[in-house]
């Protein structure tokens, strides 16, 4: 499946509606992220987001 103009206008649109948070971390601490994300059977950016969120306290 290739990926034509109006997915490309879609995916640009739909990022207008994010903001990014960087975060750097060492490259052990990010193997060490991964295992767990994997462990649980999800990306790593959803584990970050599902534990910002419970720490303090948003609703996903």
């Amino acid at each position: 499946m290739s990926y034509t103009e109006a997915g490309k206008k879609a995916t640009l649109k739909y990022m207008k509606k994010l903001k990014r948070i960087p975060l750097d971390v060492q490259p052990e601490q990010y193997e060490e992220i991964k295992k767990y994300a994997e462990a649980q059977g999800k990306p790593v950016n959803t584990i970050l987001k599902e534990i910002i969120f419970e720490k303090i306290g948003i609703k996903a």
